[in-house]
């Protein structure tokens, strides 16, 4: 795969899954735009993952600072080819104990800040009659889990958007779809007790733990012209842990 000429915006692609998608674009030569809340870190990242790769400021959970990401985008590229709507976080208790400010902070940067990215792209795409949008959902969004009831509920909500974007954007040569990722190596699962990661890795057939890179691997493959009839889909990056 090339994406010469092309142009990628990533959220929350400062460290973990995010920066692996934005490295491997950026090897395969496209311009990349990495975008998280800090504008130090943003352009840290930016500066080491090298390339045409730039960083931009933005909370995905404000309109105005996506419309100004965008802009930025243009002004700089010209055009907006790829999105990857990566920004999320977890906020994990059994729903009992769940406070109210928890559920609100995961839905609105995991579920909303996926929606206001979408539709400030999509104005962009729908111009060009091409894009490519993919979804960073999870396989919590398709089994559930205990304690995770926003977090599943927002990852549920994000293949739920993924579909009806599918629908409404496919006439003007756009496709969108999501990766459903599983129990990957990264700073939010390193942090978990011994026992759940022990707990987790029985459920998975391959008996490992993905890599960031593994998603980035179905990530690209999606955003490129070899995935240009697929649109709609979730493709599950978990290694079986989906058929447990």
């Amino acid at each position: 795969m090339d994406f010469a000429n092309k142009t990628v915006v990533i959220t929350g692609s400062a460290r973990g899954i995010g920066r692996a998608i934005a490295e491997q674009f950026a090897g395969l030569n496209a311009s990349v735009v990495v975008s998280d809340l800090d504008e130090e870190t943003v352009e840290r990242a930016a500066g080491e993952i090298g390339g045409t790769t730039v960083g931009f400021k933005a909370d995905v959970t404000k309109a105005a600072d996506i419309d100004k990401l965008f802009e930025k985008t243009v002004e700089r590229f010209g055009r907006v080819d790829i999105v990857v709507n990566n920004a999320g976080i977890a906020r994990d208790s059994v729903m009992v104990r769940m406070a109210e400010k928890d559920w609100d902070a995961v839905l609105d940067i995991n579920l909303k800040g996926a929606f206001l990215v979408t539709k400030a792209a999509a104005r962009i795409m729908m111009k060009q009659r091409y894009g490519r949008i993919v979804n960073i959902s999870s396989v919590i969004g398709l089994k559930g889990n205990a304690g995770q009831a926003n977090y599943a509920a927002s990852k549920a909500g994000l293949i739920g958007l993924t579909m009806s974007s599918a629908k409404e954007l496919a006439s003007r040569g756009i496709t969108v779809n999501a990766v459903a990722p599983g129990f990957i190596s990264t700073q939010m699962t390193d942090a978990l007790p011994e026992a759940t990661r022990r707990q987790l890795l029985e459920r998975v057939f391959l008996k490992r733990p993905g890599s960031p890179q593994d998603v980035a691997a179905a990530v690209l493959f999606l955003a490129s012209d070899e995935a240009s009839y697929i649109t709609g889909q979730v493709l599950a990056v978990d290694g079986g842990l989906s058929m447990s």
